[in-house]
């Protein structure tokens, strides 16, 4: 070979060296892995604790946006995680029973997908997903929602383009796991914050609660005692209190008599008999949005919901003692005023912000 044919040849290997760059490294495509945090506004409430393995980065919350909005989460390409918790309605489903993609409802009702980065108990109306991470993507293998096969999902976004620019963004490398969408999921479900309802402004001092809404405030916060019906209340914060309006607890509220239950709860996941009839108590912001309510959406209006408490407790083995008061002194005694003025301060709860915040709607 002569000296100039040499040449060319090597250049020509040099410029096939250059071009045959594996498919993860981010400089074959000029993106790169990006890692500027991302900054939760959670206004004057404390910011939740985030798990150390997975701080919010703009880019990887970007990714479980996409994620959670995508139809190619669903076997059919017909429902994304959007479908079922709808930011309209709090993130949740208004029907009793979402109806998954081969047509058969769910066996509870959705749960709200905002300010889970401040529940630390677990995750489903029974707590059998230890991590958010872990419930992100049980959904979409469930043969009662999306059904999809997850390694046939790995592959689709992984033959994605935007998805692989993506996720070299959001994590290095365009390599697509199961873990990683989980990891991206709980991102983007934990930048969603709720904390500027009216009530979260009220207590800024930036507005006034009407008086039906302040009366039902003081019912909300004040502690049953039938002894002194003056002054007694509905004993509301017992179990939905804090900045969350929930108490991070698997509890019986009394829906249900020994011989009655249908769904055995939190016993399913832990397998003890003492937690039969018992569910995660969940926040009551934003429930003016989310009907209908309890796991199996039995209640229809909020309404429903007070009534339940004033005159429908029902006993069991596994009720919570602190209902067994009310209870056993034939009901909070709430008159129908007192009950229209509770759910008056319960619409308080709603954030109009989060509803329409563009940040957390579709990104496509």
């Amino acid at each position: 070979m002569t000296s100039s044919n040499f040449l060319v040849a090597a250049l020509l290997g040099g410029a096939l060296l250059a071009t045959s760059c594996s498919p993860d490294e981010p400089t074959n495509t000029g993106v790169q892995h990006d890692t500027t945090p991302f900054v939760l506004d959670t206004k004057d409430v404390s910011p939740p604790n985030i798990a150390p393995d997975n701080q919010l980065t703009v880019q990887t919350v970007k990714l479980g946006r996409m994620l959670f909005y995508d139809t190619k989460l669903s076997r059919d390409n017909s429902m994304s995680c959007a479908t079922c918790h709808v930011q309209a309605n709090g993130f949740s489903d208004t029907a009793k029973f979402s109806i998954g993609i081969n047509g058969f409802p769910g066996k509870r009702q959705a749960m709200v997908a905002f300010n889970m980065a401040y529940n630390t108990n677990e995750f489903f109306w029974d707590g059998r997903a230890h991590l958010l991470r872990d419930q992100a993507v049980l959904p979409i293998q469930d043969s009662l929602e999306m059904d999809h096969n997850i390694d046939a999902l790995v592959q689709i976004l992984g033959d994605d383009s935007e998805y692989s620019d993506q996720f070299i963004r959001a994590f290095g490398s365009s390599e697509v796991t199961e873990e990683r969408i989980g990891l991206a999921l709980e991102q983007f479900m934990n930048s969603i914050v709720s904390v500027n309802s009216k009530y979260d402004q009220y207590l800024r001092g930036e507005v006034t609660l009407t008086p039906s809404e302040e009366r039902g405030r003081r019912l909300y916060f004040s502690e049953f005692n039938p002894a002194f019906p003056d002054s007694s209340g509905a004993d509301c914060a017992h179990c939905h209190g804090g900045m969350n309006f929930e108490n991070d607890r698997y509890m019986n509220n009394g829906l249900d008599s020994d011989a009655d239950f249908v769904d055995y709860g939190r016993e399913l996941a832990t397998g003890n008999s003492n937690d039969r009839g018992k569910f995660k108590v969940t926040t009551l912001r934003n429930i003016e949005l989310t009907p209908p309510y309890m796991h199996d959406g039995r209640f229809e209006t909020l309404e429903e919901v007070v009534e339940h408490y004033n005159t429908g407790l029902k006993a069991s083995a596994t009720i919570d003692p602190a209902l067994l008061y009310p209870l056993n002194a034939g009901g909070l005694q709430l008159d129908n005023q007192d009950v229209q003025d509770l759910v008056a301060f319960l619409k308080t709860l709603t954030d109009y912000d989060m509803v329409n915040n563009p940040d957390y709607a579709s990104p496509f």
